[in-house]
């Protein structure tokens, strides 16, 4: 039982000749690279990389400032932390001196 949608051999190969032609005519009507309108668009890729360049170092310098400020916080946390600890120490020093002194006082 014949189909009748059927194509021949004849027929195949006329219409992979066409799209063959379509795509050649396709891509001759492209604009090429020398073309004005390639040209500005190629300038305008280039500027926004310039940009998103630029924008990337800026943040780059941002974390950099950053970790440079969270790092002298965390030296002068650590510094008043052992002021304290220091003055601590040295009024637990003195209560037990004033105690030695007081008990030796006593025993005279």
């Amino acid at each position: 039982m014949p189909r009748p949608n059927e194509n021949g051999f004849a027929d195949r190969r006329k219409a992979a000749e066409e799209a063959k032609k379509l795509l050649l005519k396709k891509f001759e009507s492209a604009p090429k690279p020398d073309d004005p309108e390639m040209i500005a668009k190629r300038a305008e890729r280039e500027a926004l990389a310039a940009a998103r360049e630029a924008r990337r170092i800026e943040r780059e310098q941002e974390k950099q400032e950053q970790a440079i400020r969270q790092k002298a916080e965390a030296e002068a946390r650590a510094e008043a932390e052992a002021a304290a600890k220091a003055a601590k120490e040295a009024e637990a020093k003195a209560e037990r001196d004033r105690r030695y002194a007081a008990r030796k006082a006593r025993k005279r």
